[in-house]
């Protein structure tokens, strides 16, 4: 569908996007020092990706914390944004414990989620409305084993890689995060996260078994028996790494929540339909990972993947920005939605 300017839509309508930036460096301070200099090609191309898409709210991934929040607030004022959010995430957060069975310590694989360094890869909001910090929900400290039915990871029959770690082990990767919006039109929940990717293991399926639980756990949250669930108007967007037909990963987990009753499908469409990452092919490929799915309170006015057609002018900036795909949806409060 064709990418409107925002300010175009209807005068209740808000745009809501969620963009794996891949803007993560390999050093903390790193990602603070390209944005500094101000000569950086990939991130003039992700803020010129982010001004196309001209969104209201955008859930943002691969993008580097530091607990300063210097990066993030310059990053907002670059992309002309007034507020922004984010909290440490789960990424490099260390463990002193073998957490990937290698017989090691102190590897990126060691930390809650997969890190180099704490806060490497983390998640962030901009926003032009105002959040409301005291009812912000952050679930990503849950341990994986409170989780109910986890599917822990086990090699004969013993937990992997040991009783200790597994106790130790956080659900989230990056992080869950249920972050309140205050908009013209109402407030509303932002449910956001970002996922293990279901690769990257052994037969224990470690990976594969998180990323399934990581998607799980927004429904156990909405069952009630995770957290405390939204009373109202709520939108899921992040990357699940996850896509309900191809590639690797536990199906079932993505499949079940896209048919959700209490949820809308969406299924945006860009150049490549509703893939959502140019990764290599044959594998894994085009892929569809990320996702926004609003609760039934809202209508749907458009939506889409920004991944523009190999002649259109704005196709390399946007490959040079990120392998991933932008994707956005115009949506207005519907007052006969959210019916149970």
């Amino acid at each position: 569908m064709a990418l409107a300017a925002g300010a175009m839509a209807q005068a209740d309508t808000i745009r809501i996007a969620t963009y794996n930036t891949e803007l993560q460096r390999d050093g903390p301070g790193l990602f603070l020092r390209d944005l500094a200099r101000g000569e950086d090609d990939q991130i003039d191309a992700v803020l010129a990706v982010i001004a196309r898409a001209d969104a209201d709210v955008l859930a943002l991934q691969s993008i580097d914390y530091d607990l300063t929040g210097e990066a993030l607030s310059r990053f907002a004022k670059a992309a002309g944004y007034p507020h922004h959010f984010a909290l440490r995430p789960n990424t490099g957060l260390p463990t002193g414990l073998d957490m990937d069975g290698d017989g090691r310590l102190g590897g990126p694989r060691d930390a809650q989620g997969y890190g180099r360094f704490s806060g490497q890869g983390g998640m962030a909001i901009l926003s032009r409305f105002p959040f409301d910090p005291n009812g912000v929900q952050d679930l990503s400290p849950l341990l994986w084993t409170d989780l109910p039915e986890a599917l822990l990871p086990e090699v004969n029959g013993a937990p992997f890689p040991s009783a200790e770690a597994q106790a130790a082990q956080r659900l989230s990767t990056t992080g869950h995060w249920i972050v309140p919006i205050q908009t013209t039109s109402g407030r509303f929940d932002l449910m956001t996260f970002h996922a293990s990717p279901p690769v990257f293991d052994g037969p224990e399926d470690r990976n594969g078994k998180r990323n399934h639980d990581e998607i799980r756990l927004w429904q156990h949250m909405l069952d009630g028996t995770v957290g405390t669930a939204p009373t109202g108007p709520f939108i899921i967007a992040g990357d699940a790494n996850l896509d309900p037909n191809d590639g690797s990963g536990l199906k079932p987990a993505i499949r079940t929540l896209l048919a959700d009753p209490r949820l809308t499908d969406l299924s945006p469409r860009g150049h490549a339909g509703t893939d959502t990452v140019d990764w290599t092919d044959p594998v894994p490929g085009d892929l569809r990972v990320s996702y926004i799915l609003p609760s039934t309170h809202w209508r749907v006015v458009d939506s889409g993947v920004l991944w523009p057609d190999p002649d259109d002018p704005f196709a390399e900036t946007v490959a040079t920005a990120s392998r991933h795909r932008l994707v956005w949806a115009d949506l207005a409060l519907d007052p006969a939605g959210g019916g149970e």
